[in-house]
């Protein structure tokens, strides 16, 4: 038999007459965890709030027999096993309630402490098997997901190649600190290559067999992203119908990436901050603490932690969560890794869509390296999909590259490939936000952006015909990422 604290879990034994219960709990009050009710319509209340593993009842009792108490006690509580008290040997009925599932044991009175305590040990240890095989079946169908949805295309590394010093650097760094256990931030702007970044730590780790779960955090709203993270117990809150493990727990031993997450509400800051520091996490409505070990991998856009800090983050967290920032830098501060990642997009595409095209005119790499790409590594990806089904014949020509109307950002001041910070620097892009600059004419960039973006999506949906798949394929982005921004541009689609 298991070797279980059997006093951790819930017992319930019913019956009509106080003598009896009484008789019960000296016998049983230092061996299980046992809870008391006289007769079935209490018993019935007291299992709107208790999850036990083994119910006892007596078969006669006024009202409500024991077996039609058992068969609206498993209704209720389909796990737990149903152990009935009986003094009469009417097999008939005996045998009618163990067919319908609601009687799994029955003892006769009067019962033999030692033999009762025997079949209360066998159905506490049945109902722990059932609840992690359930448990483990979850984790499985779970992550089976993810592996189904996420699975790594076998060239998406050479996303993050490159032959720039800048490049150089931050593959230097993902090897450095893949071994480690250490969380890491990725700071880099929108369509940068943030994801590819975390997963290359995750592979590069002793946790590459172990889960990579991913939680695109603009995808939940209020409190559902801490549902998200950290699951729930049946009737937790309307709707907890069942109990589910959160994301957190599926990626025990493994790496979970969250994904732009916004500021943070107090009640999930104090949550990460245990798991960072202690690796405990409760589900919702719970008090049963689940150890996890997982690292934490979170992609950020430049000044967020800034902003995290001015919102009133708390201090251990931000510094929990920059023990290793690390830097992208845009593509046109790496304009030499251009050619690099348009030919790998090139052969990405071509082997996908079955197209002829196999490389790039050097007039067509020209106006690719002239260009500034405000949406990163992303945007030429794009990019270089559509040329690739455009193209009819081998090469990739000017004509075939059309670029996503959008603003451009300003070129740095000196042309010279930029390096990625060293790590004793995790504040240096919010410090270069909050520097002085000279007076400009205030514009309402935020409208601007959210029309572009609204007036793309629109045409892409009139493009795919109102198919909201083929458009976040298109985009490079998560179906849930699409979902969010259409509801956010008031696209009803």
């Amino acid at each position: 038999m298991r070797d279980l604290d059997w006093t951790s879990f819930d017992v319930l034994v019913v019956d009509d007459e106080q003598d009896n219960l009484d008789a019960f709990r000296f016998a049983f009050r230092k061996s299980f965890r046992i809870h008391y009710a006289l007769g079935g319509a209490e018993a019935l209340a007291l299992l709107d709030r208790l999850d036990p593993a083994v119910i006892v009842a007596d078969q006669r009792m006024p009202g409500m027999s024991g077996i039609e108490f058992l068969n609206q006690a498993k209704e209720r509580r389909p796990d737990a096993a149903g152990v009935l008290l009986t003094a009469y040997a009417d097999m008939t009925v005996l045998i009618d309630a163990v067919n319908s599932g609601a009687v799994d044991r029955y003892i006769q009175k009067p019962w033999n402490s030692k033999e009762l305590a025997v079949v209360l040990r066998q159905a506490i240890s049945g109902f722990a098997t059932l609840r992690e095989n359930r448990r483990l079946r979850e984790q499985l169908a779970h992550y089976a997901g993810y592996l189904e949805r996420e699975q790594r295309d076998p060239i998406d590394f050479g996303e993050i190649a490159g032959e720039s010093e800048a490049m150089r650097e931050v593959s230097a760094r993902i090897g450095e600190v893949a071994k480690a256990a250490t969380h890491v931030v990725i700071e880099g702007e929108e369509g940068a290559e943030k994801e590819v970044v975390a997963r290359a730590i995750h592979v590069g780790s002793p946790r590459e067999e172990q889960p990579f779960v991913k939680v695109t955090c603009a995808a939940f709203r209020g409190d559902a992203l801490e549902r998200e993270l950290f699951g729930w117990r049946r009737g937790a809150f309307d709707g907890a119908y069942t109990e589910r493990a959160g994301r957190l727990e599926l990626a025990h031993r493994g790496t979970i990436y969250l994904d732009e997450p916004a500021p943070l509400a107090p009640s999930l800051q104090a949550r990460l901050l245990r798991v960072l520091t202690d690796g405990e996490v409760e589900r919702l409505g719970s008090t049963e603490t689940v150890r996890v070990d997982v690292r934490v991998v979170l992609s950020l856009t430049p000044g967020i932690e800034e902003t995290w800090v001015r919102a009133g983050v708390l201090p251990e967290l931000v510094s929990r969560l920059s023990v290793f920032p690390l830097r992208l830098p845009p593509l046109r501060e790496r304009r030499e890794d251009i050619r690099a990642l348009a030919e790998h997009f090139l052969r990405k595409y071509a082997r996908r869509n079955a197209r002829a095209a196999t490389s790039l005119s050097d007039d067509a790499i020209a106006k690719l390296t002239a260009y500034a790409w405000p949406g990163n590594t992303r945007e030429l990806e794009n990019v270089v999909e559509r040329a690739a089904i455009l193209s009819r014949g081998d090469v990739i020509q000017p004509e075939h590259l059309a670029f996503t109307a959008r603003p451009q950002p300003a070129e740095p001041a000196s042309r010279a490939p930029r390096s990625a910070p060293p790590a004793a620097e995790p504040d240096a892009a919010a410090r270069a936000l909050a520097a002085p600059t000279s007076p400009r004419p205030r514009v309402d960039l935020s409208s601007q952006l959210d029309e572009i973006e609204r007036r793309e999506l629109l045409a892409a949906l009139e493009r795919c015909g109102g198919n909201k798949a083929e458009v976040a394929r298109q985009f490079g982005m998560q179906r849930t990422t699409l979902y969010y921004r259409l509801k956010r541009l008031g696209i009803d689609a």
